[in-house]
């Protein structure tokens, strides 16, 4: 009575099964997933190498909406709509831009035009200085010394038509108002719908995945706002302190030594070591007969950099953001290098993305058998 009879399944088999079954169309979904994401991903690099140009204003358009994202929700919370929080953000952004095209690019111009007519005669000042300390190395009659009268003789002769035609080239004038115009506008209507965006891109995620899906582009998002939005911050005032402190104290180009150090501060330690030693340098040539200013010079930026380290970054960028200095120089110098000034504006958040991904394999990793030499429990 008991007997099985050949060619039927128990319940127990049955559920055994179902399970095999269900895992096995579960792998084909996942393995259909990960070649269509794969696919997916080499098409958005390929694009992004081939129209890496056309595609620079909706990357800095999307770069300033989400920039701007938590100030139009904390207008919203204050009782405006998205559509006047959107409007008051772009207002002001257009009356800072033109203030800045206003006050500071003239004089960052100037700046740039008169520390090339000055690079001769610092060069020449710097070969007399050496020729006198050091005359067998710079000697008159040696190698070094006319390689050297070489570049300050091109710089003489040909220093401002270079800087011209660099700028000429960089800034195409279609190119040039094309991206002040496509810009602003990609960045209102994409901030003005950012929620929605941010709602559609949910419902469509795969269903299975969403969970997980949701906590890496959570861990992405704290990175990215704890270092871009942070940093950008840092670099802003670090630039403006700097220019102010070395204009007031008389340096020469100092408002151009303290924005440029300002700026690439974004790459940790290069724009403090930049800053410090083209200010230094200008000071030594200037204020040789009066140490004081020397001092003067290296205090501002030793005390700049007392202020990032111990103030403004670990309040505006923290200390957990998960981007090792060196991996961010790494992905800068990767994608500046495959994909232009386009490839540096995706380059910190890829390299946020593919960080919280690695970490994420690792804890996957870390649990799996292959760690643990243990084969996973089966269920009973």
């Amino acid at each position: 009575m008991n007997a099985k009879r050949p060619g039927l399944v128990t319940p127990r088999g049955l559920r055994h099964l179902s399970r095999d079954g269900g895992e096995g169309r579960m792998a084909i979904r996942a393995d259909r997933q990960l070649r269509f994401w794969g696919i997916a991903l080499a098409v958005f690099a390929l694009l992004l190498w081939l129209l890496g140009s056309t595609l620079l204003p909706f990357l800095l358009g999307a770069a300033l909406a989400y920039f701007l994202d938590p100030l139009a929700d904390r207008l919203e919370r204050l009782g405006l709509s998205r559509i006047w929080s959107t409007s008051v953000i772009a207002v002001t952004a257009i009356l800072v831009f033109v203030l800045v095209l206003i006050l500071a690019v003239p004089l960052l111009v100037e700046q740039v035009q008169g520390l090339v007519a000055a690079m001769p005669d610092y060069i020449n000042r710097l070969l007399t200085f050496l020729g006198t300390r050091y005359p067998d190395l710079f000697g008159e009659h040696s190698q070094l010394m006319r390689r050297l009268s070489d570049v300050e003789s091109m710089l003489r002769d040909g220093g401002m038509t270079v800087l011209n035609q660099v700028l000429a080239g960089s800034l195409k004038l279609i190119d040039f108002i094309v991206l002040m115009v496509v810009t602003p506008v990609v960045a209102f209507y994409l901030l003005l719908d950012w929620d929605r965006m941010l709602a559609e891109i949910n419902d469509n995620l795969p269903r299975q995945h969403a969970p997980t899906i949701r906590r890496l582009a959570r861990d992405i998002d704290l990175v990215l706002a704890g270092f871009v939005r942070g940093q950008i911050s840092v670099c802003l005032m670090l630039g403006a302190y700097y220019a102010i402190a070395l204009t007031l104290i008389g340096l020469p180009f100092g408002y151009l030594v303290g924005i440029v150090a300002g700026l690439i501060s974004f790459i940790p330690y290069v724009g403090s070591i930049t800053g410090f030693v083209v200010g230094m340098s200008i000071a030594l040539f200037q204020f040789w007969d009066d140490k004081v200013w020397i001092v003067a010079t290296a205090a501002i930026f030793l005390f700049g950099q007392f202020v990032e380290g111990n103030i403004l970054s670990p309040n505006l960028v923290g200390k957990s953001v998960g981007l090792h200095p060196v991996w961010l120089i790494l992905a800068l110098s990767v994608f500046g290098a495959l994909f232009g000034f386009t490839g540096l504006l995706v380059a910190v958040p890829v390299a946020a993305a593919l960080g919280v991904i690695g970490r994420f394999l690792l804890e996957r990793y870390r649990a799996s058998a292959l760690y643990t030499g243990r084969a996973p429990e089966e269920d009973s």
